[in-house]
């Protein structure tokens, strides 16, 4: 564990240097240490791949004392440690329709898109980090066989729902943006959503596993077909 200074009012903690369901899970067990620990002094709390930004009320406490605060917090916290998270299912429909890059990834493979759907589908995935946006978060990792790199040119409008791949990385689109992910399907559940508690259905930690849907079961959960 490494502790440094971020600012006048934060803390980063790095509790690894690779990325890594191991990490991940340290990473997830740590942040909950975190909030008990700091309680109302806490601002905001920024997980991603192997760190934590911990940004507290400088009003209330200081860096010293949160120091102390995050190192016994975490004393007891395994090296290894195995909190799993929450599963997640999140359904997909898979298709040309919804997914424009899909056929292009499965020839770039060598492989049908019957295959790439199922191998897709069938791997649970580390929710690694979320940024980029609101409720965008960084899944891996993708299977060797799958994996694509970004593409050449970014597209300009990516649908909300959108489910891509890039690397060894997947995600879901929250919202309407540009991006230059390789786009396999589309999920109908709200990635992010301000007036919902919890505003997203996915945390650092939580695993994630993706189910094919049908067109019909897709737009009956709300997607939508653009």
């Amino acid at each position: 564990m490494e502790l440094h200074s971020a600012g006048e009012n934060a803390l980063i903690l790095y509790l690894g240097r690779e990325t890594s369901p191991e990490v991940a899970a340290r990473v997830h067990a740590a942040s909950a240490a975190i909030e008990a620990a700091l309680g109302d002094d806490l601002v905001d709390l920024v997980p991603s791949y192997a760190s934590i930004l911990v940004i507290y009320d400088a009003l209330r406490t200081d860096h010293l004392d949160v120091g102390h605060r995050l190192r016994a917090a975490l004393s007891d916290l395994a090296e290894n440690a195995s909190l799993e998270g929450r599963s997640v299912i999140l359904p997909v429909y898979y298709s040309p329709e919804t997914g424009a890059d899909l056929e292009a990834l499965a020839a770039r493979a060598g492989l049908s898109v019957d295959d790439v759907i199922s191998i897709h589908s069938g791997t649970e995935y580390r929710v690694y980090a979320i940024g980029f946006a609101p409720g965008f978060a960084y899944l891996g990792q993708v299977d060797e066989r799958i994996a694509a790199p970004r593409l050449a040119t970014p597209r300009l409008k990516v649908p909300r729902g959108a489910v891509a791949i890039a690397d060894r990385q997947t995600a879901v689109y929250p919202a309407v943006s540009p991006g230059g992910w390789n786009l396999i399907g589309r999920c109908p559940t709200r990635m992010f959503d301000p007036l919902a508690t919890p505003p997203m259905p996915v945390a650092v930690g939580d695993r994630v596993r993706f189910e094919p849907v049908s067109r019909e079961r897709f737009l009956a959960l709300g997607g939508e077909v653009t």
